[in-house]
């Protein structure tokens, strides 16, 4: 299996130079974007910055093509896209790292996720057959049968992504569409654009028609508004912060949208909670991917009781965690995206210090690299806990009852993910009924799904509708029904 130029290039550490897919075809342009290495700042590639014409021109031709393919063939060419990542993964995870600052155990561990997502939209192509209602069920009903199928939508899905994940949240907007028969123009985030474009490569080269799937990179203040104002979208797919997702909610006026967004994520440790455990949950789930997850650890709130013996654990955990050069595959953590985030972090911890907050592990910075962090002592109100901290920061916050900790968990705009750890019958009731969230994990992070469940939060985490595979299918065809005499 021959490797593509792109990944023969990150072998041997040459800058790419890459250019947009448009239905196939390689388009580039005399403007470009640079694509830095957050660890070393050197150019790891370039891109081309798309104008608006080529937004429009990739999106006629997605709406001007009808895909006719079956679901074998949709699921032959999701398999076979899941197979490709596979026999290139380390050569891909070699890319995310470079663009990304992403370590190699968190690339490596993405490779595994986006196959996933290929493979339960391979399976899912084959089962989404809809349902079947009897008419006679009532007094005046009939001998009838009604039944539902699930139609592509008659115009383009228009998808952004983030950087945080560059292959599984683009995995996440691409296989979902191949899996229903639609046509996609994607727009990756503009600081880790080369793996979406690699992405649109292999499922190409699995056997897509390329109309179905076009990436165009490129400025969002340029071209964003001609993703969700243009005639030819039928629906926007975006995941991202919380202020671009109402701007598009305000903007993409009688369009379905799907706005995935920032997350506020508690751990809760009650007083009952195995400490080793919970600690161990926590920093993972505060430094896993940079703390750059919108399910990441984002809050964590103990009890009282246990929570000397609680920190002591987390201090040794924190300071257990490896971190610096993305490309030592024995490291735990990499960078952030860039030095800006690192920054932002660094100041925000600072602030708590000075609010009184208590510094225990990390706030150092060099460049993009930004150490694990902990803070103890930390208040509701601060804004290091208040708003989201995208990044490897710990706050601990501690409560006197379940009470508290709920409202605690609840007083705030977002409602994405939280973990619980207790064993508790009576308080694992109460949070799942009264947590203000999309999910509760009992006893693990609030980032645990599979890639095939649903996935998405409420307030200011998005509006209620689900990503997910499934649920991506759903929200990605129109439901049609036909009734026959029975």
């Amino acid at each position: 299996m021959n490797m593509p130029n792109e990944l023969a290039a990150v072998k041997q550490r040459e800058p790419l130079h890459m250019k947009m897919r448009i239905a196939g075809e390689h388009v580039g342009g005399d403007r470009l974007i640079e694509v830095r290495n957050p660890y070393t700042n050197a150019v790891v590639g370039t891109v081309p910055k798309a104008t608006v014409d080529d937004v429009r021109r990739a999106i006629a031709i997605a709406r001007g093509y009808r895909a006719r393919l079956t679901r074998y063939e949709r699921s032959a060419i999701l398999q076979r896209t899941a197979a490709l990542i596979r026999a290139r993964a380390e050569a891909i995870a070699g890319l995310i790292t470079a663009e990304s600052g992403l370590c190699r155990k968190d690339t490596n561990y993405e490779i595994g996720r986006a196959c996933d997502v290929f493979d339960f939209a391979a399976n899912a192509a084959l089962t989404d057959d809809g349902q079947v209602f009897s008419c006679d069920l009532t007094p005046h009903g009939k001998s009838r049968k009604v039944y539902t199928l699930h139609e592509p939508l008659q115009g383009v899905i228009s998808a952004i992504t983030p950087f945080n994940h560059p292959l599984n949240q683009v995995a996440h907007k691409m296989a979902p569409s191949i899996a229903t028969n639609n046509r996609m123009v994607l727009k990756p985030a503009e600081k880790t654009p080369l793996t979406a474009l690699l992405l649109a490569d292999l499922v190409y080269e699995a056997g897509l028609p390329p109309e179905m799937m076009s990436v165009v990179t490129g400025d969002p203040r340029e071209i964003a508004d001609e993703m969700l104002v243009n005639d030819g979208i039928d629906m926007v797919s975006f995941t991202g912060g919380v202020a671009v997702g109402k701007y598009i909610a305000a903007k993409a006026v009688y369009k379905r949208q799907v706005l995935e967004l920032g997350g506020n994520d508690p751990i809760i440790v009650m007083e009952d909670a195995d400490l080793d455990e919970a600690a161990a949950l926590a920093a993972s789930g505060s430094y896993r991917n940079s703390g750059q997850r919108c399910t990441a650890v984002k809050r964590i709130l103990v009890h009282r009781r246990v929570a000397n013996a609680f920190v002591e654990r987390l201090v040794a955990n924190t300071r257990a965690w490896s971190y610096g050069d993305p490309t030592d595959p024995l490291l735990d953590m990499g960078t952030v995206i860039d030095e800006a985030s690192a920054v932002n972090c660094e100041s925000r911890v600072a602030a708590a210090v000075a609010d009184g907050a208590r510094l225990l592990v990390g706030n150092l910075r060099r460049g993009a690299l930004y150490s694990p962090t902990l803070l103890d002592d930390v208040r509701p109100e601060m804004n290091v806990v208040r708003t989201e901290t995208f990044g490897p920061v710990s706050p601990v916050i501690r409560f006197a009852d379940i009470d508290e900790a709920i409202n605690i968990a609840n007083a705030t705009v977002y409602g994405l993910s939280s973990a619980v750890c207790t064993n508790r019958l009576d308080y694992i009731t109460r949070f799942v009924s009264e947590l203000q969230v999309g999910s509760v994990n009992v006893r693990e992070v609030p980032g645990y799904r599979l890639e095939l469940t649903p996935f998405g939060g409420i307030k200011d985490s998005g509006l209620g509708y689900k990503e997910g595979v499934q649920e991506a299918m759903k929200n990605f065809t129109h439901t049609k029904t036909y009734s026959l005499p029975w």
